[in-house]
C-alpha cells in the first residue's frame, strides 16, 4: 500500500503546513535527505497545547501533543514532496522538545505520540533515530516541539 492510500485508510487529517514565525524555511532538501524544520503543536495557526508537561498536562496529554507536532512534519513533508508522500523512503531521525518542569523524568515517553505515528503511518521505513530533551521554554508557549529528517526516493 502506498504512503498516500495508508494515510487515507487510517483516516489521518493533516492540519495545512505551518508557516515559519521566524527567519527560516519549513524544509529543506539536500540531494535524497529532507529536512524539515521543527513544529510545535498548533493545528491550522492555533497552539493546541500551551503549558508546561508535568505541571500543566501529563504524559498522555503531552503525546496527544507529540503527536499533533507529527501531523505538521507530514503535512510540510508532503507539501516538499510535491503533494505526494510516496516519495518518502524513509524516516531518519526525529528531535524533540518537551517544555516541562526540570523535575520531569518521562520526556522519551512523550515524544514516542510522534514516534508512534511516523511508525503507524510509514510501517518499518518509519523506525528512526531520536533526541528527546527537556527544555525550559518552547515557542508560543507551546509544551512539545518536534524536527525531523526524512530520506526521499
Amino acid at each position: 500500500m502506498s504512503f498516500d492510500a495508508r494515510l487515507e485508510a487510517l483516516a489521518i487529517d493533516l492540519p495545512r503546513m505551518p508557516m515559519p514565525i521566524a527567519n527560516f524555511v519549513p524544509y529543506r532538501r539536500c540531494g535524497n535527505l529532507l529536512f524539515l524544520a521543527g513544529q510545535v503543536c498548533e493545528w491550522n495557526g492555533k497552539v493546541q497545547y500551551v503549558g508546561r508537561v508535568g505541571v500543566d498536562y501529563g504524559v498522555a496529554e503531552a503525546q496527544r501533543a507529540a503527536r499533533v507536532c507529527g501531523l505538521n512534519l507530514i503535512a510540510a513533508l508532503k507539501v516538499a514532496c510535491g503533494g505526494t508522500l510516496d516519495r518518502v523512503a524513509g524516516c531518519l531521525r526525529l528531535g524533540g522538545f518537551v517544555n516541562c518542569s526540570p523535575d520531569f523524568g518521562e520526556i522519551p515517553q512523550v515524544i514516542n505520540g510522534a514516534s508512534d505515528l511516523m511508525h503507524e503511518l510509514f510501517g518499518a521505513q518509519g523506525a528512526h533515530a531520536r533526541t528527546a530533551v527537556g527544555v525550559a521554554a518552547l515557542p508560543r508557549g507551546a509544551a512539545v516541539e518536534v524536527d525531523a529528517i526524512f530520506t526521499l526516493a
